[in-house]
């Protein structure tokens, strides 16, 4: 079991390469494939919603949409293209994709972001998408599509993301079904790593399973952890386990999203979201 093929929309945000660099650093350790998706908005979406329009306006409107979305089409494809030389990557754009070396395709997709992730990020074993805005709504709905239609991995990329990624990775350990999932599912990303450590809250109650019950499973895999343990309850628990990765050195934190039910999460706040905001690393989430 492998990565061979990750998943990364991008549209004109300003955002396309930072998720990129995300991709291509975890690639990299596989000579995976990345398929970059623009998602072009449709024209009848820029219709102002409750509002009637006669025939003619509304053509204008349109007719206006789909001049901006070729326009900034073809901006991306030019930046995709002068990325894809910079970093010496192989174009290809139907399978088998090279297994020596990483690779990339270009496809166009019409609709929403959020849409486009969830019907085509099901076929890749990874979704790269940006680091949401903390202060916004922008890219919310786009990662919260992929934790919850996709089924995949979601690699969520911060706009500053130094490589390597996936070289020390950190394992947020809470004993949850949505924490198993996520050692489960990324365990080509653990068996590839140079070093990984669990990070526990040492809470009075240790979670069930516990982090040695969770090391002894790894280890069958031939995945050698380290475990740490952190004081931390409640809202500081997002924060403790971001300041605990730096001061380890990871590059890379695994955790499973959304442990509480989302609607609490929303509402009071949570550790999935903190972090997902939050972070300066990539963060890797399963729910």
């Amino acid at each position: 079991m492998t990565i061979r093929t990750i998943f990364v929309p991008v549209r004109g945000d300003g955002k396309g390469e930072s998720v990129l660099n995300g991709a291509l650093a975890l690639a990299s350790r596989f000579n995976a494939h990345i398929e970059v998706n623009h998602c072009r908005p449709k024209p009848d979406d820029m219709l102002p919603l409750g509002t009637y329009l006669n025939q003619a306006l509304r053509k204008q409107i349109t007719d206006s949409a789909s001049n901006m979305a070729d326009e900034e089409e073809k901006h991306l494809k030019e930046i995709f293209e002068t990325y894809c030389s910079a970093h010496d990557l192989a174009v290809s754009d139907t399978p088998p994709w090279p297994t020596d070396r990483t690779s990339v395709a270009w496809r166009e997709r019409t609709g929403k972001q959020a849409a486009v992730v969830s019907q085509y990020g099901r076929l890749a074993d990874i979704v790269a998408v940006a680091q949401p805005e903390s202060k916004g709504s922008l890219g919310h709905n786009t990662l919260e599509a992929a934790i919850f239609s996709t089924g995949r991995l979601v690699l969520v990329c911060p706009p500053e993301l130094q490589a390597p990624v996936g070289g020390h990775v950190a394992i947020a350990w809470n004993g949850s079904a949505e924490a198993a999932r996520a050692i489960y599912m990324a365990l080509p990303v653990l068996a590839a790593a140079d070093q990984v450590t669990m990070l526990c809250a040492n809470a009075p109650d240790e979670p069930v399973p516990g982090p040695h019950e969770a090391e002894q499973w790894l280890a069958t895999h031939g995945v050698s952890i380290n475990i740490e343990t952190f004081t931390s309850s409640g809202p500081t628990v997002g924060n403790n386990l971001l300041s605990m990765s730096r001061r380890l050195g990871v590059d890379t934190l695994l955790m499973g999203a959304y442990g509480q039910s989302r609607q609490r999460e929303l509402i009071m706040g949570g550790v999935t979201r903190h972090v997902a905001d939050n972070a300066e690393i990539a963060v890797l989430l399963v729910h």
